[in-house]
């Protein structure tokens, strides 16, 4: 079936700008994370290809931001040149009415949402976490391997919760590790504070440590100095696997891992900051597709009404919305992590004060 000559024009207005905007946004970003990663390259002679494959691995990471802002750059320049052949005015003339115009740049954002959010949940997870494991074996041919301060991990198997505090200049050795592991009636029954440690194979070697233990009350029953104690990591992993941030980083999981860890701490009783950054981090894996939508709404009325004064106020005018989106984006964000308002709500304002505003402007156009 063959599309309508009217929506099948508008959409090859519209592919070329789209290709040119996502491809320079994708290569903003490699070159972005190329050049922080450079140092490795400079000063601690890691692998070129080595550092280019994180390089290309990590750039999904940015599809939920290149799709809408394609969206946006292409419907701004297509409807935008249009406006300034005096093609829609031929159209409006010949009595086909703006929504009929804009439904093909709508269909063409609904698609993009579609594949942007596919492609942030089954491509982007996977792409990030195989970066991320490039980054360890980078370390590996360096001299240094980087531990995460202040980050808690759990052991699934025997309930063993890991906490370090501070990571010492050599960024080898832990300081302030505590361990906490569980009683069966109450919270904890022995808690393991070490002033230093540090990763031996698949196992955490803690010196200096103060061995707690509490009864089911939890009352100290008993507390003695240890010069060192061995234990396990978490399901045997091997230092890289410890200390990266895989298994804790959003970007490596997709929206059913995010909403079952959300609910595990729900059911916890945990919230707070960490509870807020998930549930974020949950409803931004829709919520930034659907902006491929609500990018197309909101630059068509502009189009429409700035397109005859040229390609370079509608790239400016992409520019401009886009960041007016991305900060009013962050500044919600920081509002549902501390609890100031729900996160979901936090996570979807944007989508819907810029969808709401460019449905006004495009009602004001068919008028």
């Amino acid at each position: 079936m063959r599309l309508p000559i009217l929506d099948s024009y508008m959409l090859r207005e519209m592919f070329s700008p789209f290709m040119f905007a996502f491809g320079a946004f994708l290569l903003f970003w490699a070159l972005n994370i190329f050049f922080l990663a450079a140092d490795y390259i400079i000063n601690q002679h890691a692998p070129f290809f080595l550092v280019l494959r994180f390089v290309i691995f990590r750039i999904p990471q940015a599809i939920p931001m290149a799709f809408p802002f394609a969206c946006l750059f292409a419907s701004l320049l297509a409807m935008g040149r249009l406006m300034g052949d005096n093609e829609v005015t031929a159209l409006r003339t010949a009595g086909i009415p703006v929504m009929r115009i804009a439904l093909s740049p709508l269909l063409f954002g609904g698609m993009m949402f579609l594949i942007a959010y596919l492609m942030n949940e089954y491509v982007a997870p996977a792409s990030v976490e195989l970066s991320t494991r490039t980054f360890y074996q980078i370390i590996y041919h360096t001299n240094s391997l980087p531990v995460e301060p202040q980050f808690f991990r759990k052991d699934p198997d025997t309930g063993n919760t890991f906490y370090v505090s501070q990571v010492a200049p050599d960024n080898r050795t832990m300081l302030d590790v505590q361990i906490f592991k569980p009683a069966k009636f109450g919270p904890w029954n022995e808690t393991l504070q070490a002033k230093t440690a540090d990763v031996q194979n698949t196992s955490l070697v803690l010196h200096d440590v103060i061995d707690s233990r509490y009864n089911n009350d939890g009352f100290m029953t008993n507390q003695q100095r240890v010069k060192s104690i061995t234990i396990g990591l978490p399901l045997g992993e091997t230092a890289a696997q410890f200390t990266s941030q895989v298994n804790n980083d959003p970007w490596t999981m997709s929206s059913k891992s995010l909403r079952t860890q959300v609910s595990a701490l729900q059911s916890q009783g945990i919230g707070g900051t960490a509870m807020g950054n998930l549930q974020i981090n949950l409803a931004d894996k829709l919520a930034w597709p659907f902006a491929c939508f609500v990018s197309v709404l909101i630059a068509l009325p502009l189009a429409l009404r700035f397109g005859k004064r040229g390609r370079t106020l509608g790239i400016a005018l992409a520019i401009i919305a886009f960041f007016a989106y991305y900060l009013m984006t962050s500044a919600f964000s920081a509002f549902g992590r501390n609890g100031a308002i729900n996160p979901y709500v936090a996570a979807w304002a944007p989508n819907v004060i810029m969808g709401v505003s460019g449905t006004i402007l495009l009602w004001l156009e068919e008028r």
